[in-house]
Protein backbone atom coordinates (compact mmCIF):
# COMPACT_ATOMS: atom_id res chain seq x y z
CA UNK A 1 0.00 0.00 0.00
CA UNK A 2 1.56 3.26 -0.70
CA UNK A 3 2.17 6.03 1.42
CA UNK A 4 -0.06 8.80 1.94
CA UNK A 5 1.09 12.26 1.79
CA UNK A 6 0.37 15.42 4.63
CA UNK A 7 -0.60 18.27 3.18
CA UNK A 8 2.49 19.64 4.47
CA UNK A 9 4.42 17.45 2.75
CA UNK A 10 2.41 17.71 0.04
CA UNK A 11 3.42 21.68 -0.04
CA UNK A 12 7.08 20.94 0.88
CA UNK A 13 7.42 18.81 -2.53
CA UNK A 14 5.75 21.52 -4.81
CA UNK A 15 8.01 24.09 -3.03
CA UNK A 16 11.10 21.80 -4.19
CA UNK A 17 10.25 21.55 -7.86
CA UNK A 18 9.32 25.21 -8.14
CA UNK A 19 12.67 26.67 -6.59
CA UNK A 20 14.87 23.65 -8.71
CA UNK A 21 15.91 21.57 -6.10
CA UNK A 22 14.09 18.91 -6.68
CA UNK A 23 13.54 17.07 -10.37
CA UNK A 24 10.45 15.82 -11.22
CA UNK A 25 11.59 12.49 -12.03
CA UNK A 26 13.31 12.26 -8.42
CA UNK A 27 9.80 13.22 -6.95
CA UNK A 28 7.84 10.41 -8.75
CA UNK A 29 10.37 7.81 -7.53
CA UNK A 30 9.99 9.49 -4.62
CA UNK A 31 5.86 9.09 -4.42
CA UNK A 32 6.10 5.65 -6.28
CA UNK A 33 8.81 3.56 -4.05
CA UNK A 34 6.64 1.28 -2.31
CA UNK A 35 7.11 1.09 1.85
CA UNK A 36 8.42 -2.39 2.45
CA UNK A 37 6.74 -4.31 4.93
CA UNK A 38 8.47 -6.90 7.62
CA UNK A 39 7.21 -10.35 7.08
CA UNK A 40 8.31 -13.32 9.10
CA UNK A 41 9.23 -16.55 7.66
CA UNK A 42 8.76 -18.63 10.91
CA UNK A 43 4.98 -17.50 11.01
CA UNK A 44 3.65 -17.28 7.76
CA UNK A 45 0.08 -16.15 7.37
CA UNK A 46 -2.08 -19.50 6.28
CA UNK A 47 -5.36 -18.32 7.03
CA UNK A 48 -6.74 -14.87 5.38
CA UNK A 49 -9.00 -12.38 6.19
CA UNK A 50 -11.77 -13.79 4.73
CA UNK A 51 -11.19 -17.07 6.46
CA UNK A 52 -10.76 -15.77 10.06
CA UNK A 53 -14.10 -13.74 9.41
CA UNK A 54 -15.96 -17.31 8.78
CA UNK A 55 -14.95 -18.55 11.66
CA UNK A 56 -15.33 -15.69 13.37
CA UNK A 57 -19.36 -16.17 12.00
CA UNK A 58 -19.27 -19.97 13.40
CA UNK A 59 -17.92 -19.41 16.44
CA UNK A 60 -20.62 -16.63 17.12
CA UNK A 61 -23.13 -18.95 17.11
CA UNK A 62 -21.29 -21.62 18.71
CA UNK A 63 -21.02 -18.80 21.47
CA UNK A 64 -24.88 -18.37 21.41
CA UNK A 65 -25.51 -22.40 21.59
CA UNK A 66 -23.52 -22.75 24.08
CA UNK A 67 -24.72 -20.18 26.42
CA UNK A 68 -28.34 -21.43 26.29
CA UNK A 69 -27.29 -25.42 27.18
CA UNK A 70 -25.20 -24.15 29.93
CA UNK A 71 -27.73 -22.07 31.62
CA UNK A 72 -30.23 -24.98 31.15
CA UNK A 73 -27.42 -27.40 32.09
CA UNK A 74 -26.09 -25.81 35.27
CA UNK A 75 -29.02 -24.47 36.25
CA UNK A 76 -27.58 -21.06 36.23
CA UNK A 77 -27.38 -17.68 34.22
CA UNK A 78 -24.77 -18.43 31.89
CA UNK A 79 -23.49 -15.75 29.62
CA UNK A 80 -21.21 -16.79 26.65
CA UNK A 81 -19.10 -13.85 24.18
CA UNK A 82 -16.93 -14.33 21.53
CA UNK A 83 -13.77 -12.40 22.40
CA UNK A 84 -11.28 -13.07 19.21
CA UNK A 85 -10.47 -15.50 16.41
CA UNK A 86 -6.79 -14.98 15.11
CA UNK A 87 -3.67 -17.05 14.04
CA UNK A 88 -0.55 -17.54 15.90
CA UNK A 89 1.92 -20.68 16.15
CA UNK A 90 1.14 -23.63 18.66
CA UNK A 91 4.36 -22.84 20.65
CA UNK A 92 3.05 -19.52 21.86
CA UNK A 93 -0.89 -20.95 22.41
CA UNK A 94 1.03 -23.12 25.17
CA UNK A 95 3.13 -20.79 26.98
CA UNK A 96 0.01 -18.69 27.22
CA UNK A 97 -1.75 -21.40 29.35
CA UNK A 98 -1.46 -21.39 32.96
CA UNK A 99 -1.09 -25.12 35.08
CA UNK A 100 -2.83 -26.87 36.21
CA UNK A 101 -5.89 -26.28 33.39
CA UNK A 102 -8.51 -28.60 31.68
CA UNK A 103 -6.86 -29.15 27.75
CA UNK A 104 -9.32 -31.46 26.13
CA UNK A 105 -7.86 -33.20 23.41
CA UNK A 106 -10.77 -34.27 20.41
CA UNK A 107 -11.00 -35.19 16.72
CA UNK A 108 -13.43 -33.51 14.30
CA UNK A 109 -14.48 -36.12 12.37
CA UNK A 110 -14.43 -37.04 8.91
CA UNK A 111 -10.78 -34.54 9.29
CA UNK A 112 -7.90 -35.81 10.16
CA UNK A 113 -6.21 -34.56 13.04
CA UNK A 114 -7.03 -33.43 16.61
CA UNK A 115 -8.14 -29.65 18.20
CA UNK A 116 -7.91 -28.38 21.80
CA UNK A 117 -10.56 -27.22 24.00
CA UNK A 118 -9.02 -25.71 26.98
CA UNK A 119 -10.90 -24.68 30.22
CA UNK A 120 -9.38 -23.00 32.86
CA UNK A 121 -9.37 -23.59 36.66
CA UNK A 122 -11.24 -20.67 37.46
CA UNK A 123 -13.68 -21.51 34.43
CA UNK A 124 -14.36 -25.08 35.28
CA UNK A 125 -14.29 -25.43 39.10
CA UNK A 126 -17.21 -23.26 39.41
CA UNK A 127 -19.28 -25.52 36.43
CA UNK A 128 -18.31 -28.51 38.30
CA UNK A 129 -19.51 -27.37 41.60
CA UNK A 130 -23.13 -26.32 40.27
CA UNK A 131 -23.33 -29.78 38.27
CA UNK A 132 -22.74 -30.86 42.31
CA UNK A 133 -25.07 -28.80 43.32
CA UNK A 134 -23.55 -25.94 44.57
CA UNK A 135 -24.27 -21.94 44.23
CA UNK A 136 -21.10 -22.12 41.99
CA UNK A 137 -18.40 -19.58 43.79
CA UNK A 138 -15.62 -19.18 42.29
CA UNK A 139 -12.80 -19.95 43.53
CA UNK A 140 -9.24 -18.44 43.86
CA UNK A 141 -7.24 -22.16 44.41
CA UNK A 142 -5.50 -23.03 41.27
CA UNK A 143 -5.53 -26.74 41.66
CA UNK A 144 -5.61 -29.76 40.14
CA UNK A 145 -9.13 -31.82 39.35
CA UNK A 146 -9.93 -35.20 41.19
CA UNK A 147 -10.84 -38.45 39.44
CA UNK A 148 -14.43 -37.84 40.45
CA UNK A 149 -14.26 -34.26 39.30
CA UNK A 150 -11.99 -35.49 35.58
CA UNK A 151 -15.02 -38.01 34.66
CA UNK A 152 -17.81 -35.17 35.68
CA UNK A 153 -15.98 -32.17 33.21
CA UNK A 154 -14.82 -34.67 30.69
CA UNK A 155 -18.80 -35.58 30.36
CA UNK A 156 -20.12 -31.78 30.63
CA UNK A 157 -17.27 -30.75 27.68
CA UNK A 158 -17.99 -33.54 25.67
CA UNK A 159 -21.55 -32.21 25.57
CA UNK A 160 -20.06 -28.50 25.04
CA UNK A 161 -18.59 -30.30 21.65
CA UNK A 162 -21.54 -31.53 20.69
CA UNK A 163 -23.04 -28.22 20.20
CA UNK A 164 -19.73 -27.36 18.62
CA UNK A 165 -20.38 -29.79 16.04
CA UNK A 166 -24.15 -28.44 15.80
CA UNK A 167 -22.15 -24.51 14.86
CA UNK A 168 -20.04 -26.53 12.48
CA UNK A 169 -23.28 -28.44 10.26
CA UNK A 170 -24.19 -25.01 8.34
CA UNK A 171 -20.51 -25.10 7.11
CA UNK A 172 -19.39 -28.48 7.03
CA UNK A 173 -20.49 -31.64 8.71
CA UNK A 174 -18.17 -32.93 11.67
CA UNK A 175 -18.34 -34.66 15.18
CA UNK A 176 -16.37 -34.01 17.41
CA UNK A 177 -15.29 -36.79 20.46
CA UNK A 178 -12.69 -36.39 23.30
CA UNK A 179 -9.45 -38.53 22.77
CA UNK A 180 -7.79 -37.56 26.43
CA UNK A 181 -7.97 -34.33 29.13
CA UNK A 182 -4.52 -32.82 30.42
CA UNK A 183 -4.15 -30.95 33.16
CA UNK A 184 -0.61 -29.71 32.02
CA UNK A 185 -0.52 -28.11 28.89
CA UNK A 186 3.68 -28.81 28.39
CA UNK A 187 2.59 -32.42 27.96
CA UNK A 188 0.32 -32.48 25.13
CA UNK A 189 2.50 -32.08 22.02
CA UNK A 190 -0.02 -33.05 19.04
CA UNK A 191 1.92 -30.51 17.34
CA UNK A 192 5.28 -29.21 16.02
CA UNK A 193 6.12 -25.63 17.91
CA UNK A 194 5.80 -23.41 14.71
CA UNK A 195 2.62 -25.12 13.09
CA UNK A 196 -0.02 -22.28 12.82
CA UNK A 197 -3.27 -22.35 14.56
CA UNK A 198 -6.06 -20.51 14.55
CA UNK A 199 -7.07 -19.39 18.37
CA UNK A 200 -11.11 -18.86 19.16
CA UNK A 201 -10.97 -17.31 22.63
CA UNK A 202 -14.36 -16.81 24.54
CA UNK A 203 -15.44 -15.16 27.56
CA UNK A 204 -17.70 -16.96 30.11
CA UNK A 205 -19.77 -15.58 32.85
CA UNK A 206 -21.35 -17.30 35.06
CA UNK A 207 -24.46 -15.86 37.97
CA UNK A 208 -23.35 -12.60 36.13
CA UNK A 209 -19.97 -12.60 37.17
CA UNK A 210 -16.85 -13.08 34.67
CA UNK A 211 -14.95 -16.29 35.54
CA UNK A 212 -12.59 -16.78 32.66
CA UNK A 213 -12.02 -17.86 29.47
CA UNK A 214 -12.73 -21.00 26.87
CA UNK A 215 -10.01 -21.10 24.07
CA UNK A 216 -10.56 -23.28 21.32
CA UNK A 217 -7.27 -24.26 18.98
CA UNK A 218 -8.14 -25.44 15.01
CA UNK A 219 -4.75 -25.98 13.53
CA UNK A 220 -4.21 -25.07 9.86
CA UNK A 221 -3.15 -28.95 9.30
CA UNK A 222 -6.51 -30.11 10.54
CA UNK A 223 -8.93 -27.63 8.59
CA UNK A 224 -6.93 -27.54 5.45
CA UNK A 225 -9.22 -29.88 3.83
CA UNK A 226 -12.08 -28.09 4.37
CA UNK A 227 -10.16 -24.32 4.17
CA UNK A 228 -12.30 -23.69 0.45
CA UNK A 229 -15.57 -23.67 2.86
CA UNK A 230 -14.40 -21.17 5.25
CA UNK A 231 -15.73 -17.88 2.49
CA UNK A 232 -18.10 -15.84 3.19
CA UNK A 233 -19.69 -16.54 -0.35
CA UNK A 234 -20.02 -20.09 0.80
CA UNK A 235 -22.06 -19.18 3.61
CA UNK A 236 -24.51 -17.54 1.15
CA UNK A 237 -24.58 -20.59 -1.40
CA UNK A 238 -24.67 -23.33 0.95
CA UNK A 239 -28.54 -24.81 1.22
CA UNK A 240 -31.21 -24.74 3.81
CA UNK A 241 -31.27 -28.26 5.69
CA UNK A 242 -33.80 -29.70 7.68
CA UNK A 243 -33.30 -29.90 11.32
CA UNK A 244 -32.01 -33.61 12.69
CA UNK A 245 -34.22 -35.71 14.86
CA UNK A 246 -31.72 -35.06 17.50
CA UNK A 247 -32.10 -31.10 17.47
CA UNK A 248 -35.58 -31.55 17.95
CA UNK A 249 -35.29 -34.18 20.70
CA UNK A 250 -32.94 -31.82 22.36
CA UNK A 251 -35.02 -28.47 21.69
CA UNK A 252 -37.96 -30.08 23.46
CA UNK A 253 -36.45 -31.78 26.20
CA UNK A 254 -35.04 -28.11 26.79
CA UNK A 255 -38.46 -25.98 26.36
CA UNK A 256 -39.67 -28.50 28.94
CA UNK A 257 -37.46 -26.75 31.54
CA UNK A 258 -38.71 -23.19 30.80
CA UNK A 259 -40.45 -21.40 33.80
CA UNK A 260 -44.62 -20.57 33.43
CA UNK A 261 -46.89 -18.59 35.66
CA UNK A 262 -50.12 -20.24 36.89
CA UNK A 263 -53.30 -17.63 38.34
CA UNK A 264 -55.66 -19.31 39.97
CA UNK A 265 -59.33 -17.25 40.09
CA UNK A 266 -61.21 -17.98 42.89
CA UNK A 267 -64.42 -16.52 41.48
CA UNK A 268 -65.67 -12.95 40.76
CA UNK A 269 -68.16 -10.48 41.84
CA UNK A 270 -69.20 -7.13 40.63
CA UNK A 271 -70.35 -4.60 43.26
CA UNK A 272 -70.55 -0.66 42.96
CA UNK A 273 -68.31 2.11 43.36
CA UNK A 274 -70.70 2.96 46.75
CA UNK A 275 -70.15 -0.46 47.75
CA UNK A 276 -66.76 -0.79 47.38
CA UNK A 277 -65.72 2.79 49.17
CA UNK A 278 -67.61 1.30 52.05
CA UNK A 279 -66.12 -2.20 52.50
CA UNK A 280 -65.16 -2.91 55.70
CA UNK A 281 -63.59 -5.29 57.73
CA UNK A 282 -65.31 -8.87 58.24
CA UNK A 283 -67.97 -7.83 54.97
CA UNK A 284 -68.88 -10.60 52.78
CA UNK A 285 -69.20 -10.66 49.00
CA UNK A 286 -71.04 -13.49 46.90
CA UNK A 287 -69.05 -14.92 44.13
CA UNK A 288 -70.49 -15.29 41.06
CA UNK A 289 -69.42 -19.34 41.29
CA UNK A 290 -71.00 -22.27 42.66
CA UNK A 291 -69.25 -24.30 45.37
CA UNK A 292 -69.37 -27.27 43.20
CA UNK A 293 -67.92 -25.71 40.29
CA UNK A 294 -64.51 -25.70 39.04
CA UNK A 295 -61.84 -22.78 39.56
CA UNK A 296 -60.19 -21.37 36.24
CA UNK A 297 -56.80 -22.17 36.45
CA UNK A 298 -54.58 -19.73 33.26
CA UNK A 299 -51.04 -20.16 31.99
CA UNK A 300 -49.58 -17.32 31.21
CA UNK A 301 -52.84 -15.42 30.96
CA UNK A 302 -54.75 -18.29 28.89
CA UNK A 303 -57.49 -20.25 30.62
CA UNK A 304 -56.49 -24.16 30.20
CA UNK A 305 -57.57 -26.11 33.20
CA UNK A 306 -60.66 -26.47 35.88
CA UNK A 307 -59.03 -26.94 39.23
CA UNK A 308 -60.52 -28.16 42.87
CA UNK A 309 -58.66 -25.83 45.50
CA UNK A 310 -57.25 -28.46 48.62
CA UNK A 311 -54.02 -28.35 50.36
CA UNK A 312 -50.72 -30.67 50.44
CA UNK A 313 -49.20 -30.71 53.88
CA UNK A 314 -48.97 -26.80 54.93
CA UNK A 315 -49.38 -25.40 51.40
CA UNK A 316 -52.75 -24.88 49.36
CA UNK A 317 -52.74 -26.07 46.41
CA UNK A 318 -55.22 -27.16 43.18
CA UNK A 319 -55.89 -30.33 41.52
CA UNK A 320 -56.30 -30.22 37.76
CA UNK A 321 -59.77 -32.47 36.99
CA UNK A 322 -60.77 -31.04 33.31
CA UNK A 323 -59.10 -29.00 30.52
CA UNK A 324 -61.00 -25.52 29.21
CA UNK A 325 -60.15 -23.79 26.15
CA UNK A 326 -62.02 -20.79 24.70
CA UNK A 327 -64.23 -21.16 28.18
CA UNK A 328 -65.33 -24.45 26.80
CA UNK A 329 -64.71 -27.67 29.10
CA UNK A 330 -63.24 -30.59 27.64
CA UNK A 331 -63.09 -33.38 30.12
Amino acid sequence: MQEVLSQLEIDQLLEALTSGKLQPEEAQQSVQAPASKPYDFRRPNKFSREHLRTLEMVHQNFARLLSSFLSGYLRAPVSIELVSVGQLIYDEFIRSIPTPTVMSIFNLAPLDGQAILEAGTPVILPMLDLVFGGPGSPTDVLRELTDIELTVARRLLGRVLEHLSQAWSDLFPVEAGIEAIESNPRMSQILAPNEIIALITLNISINDEQRGLLNLCLPYMLLEPVISHLSVRQQFLRKSRQPRPEELHWLKHWLGFSPLELHVVLGESRISIREFLQLQEGDVLVLERLVSQDLDLYIEGELKFGVQPGRVRDHLAVQVVSMKEGGDIIE
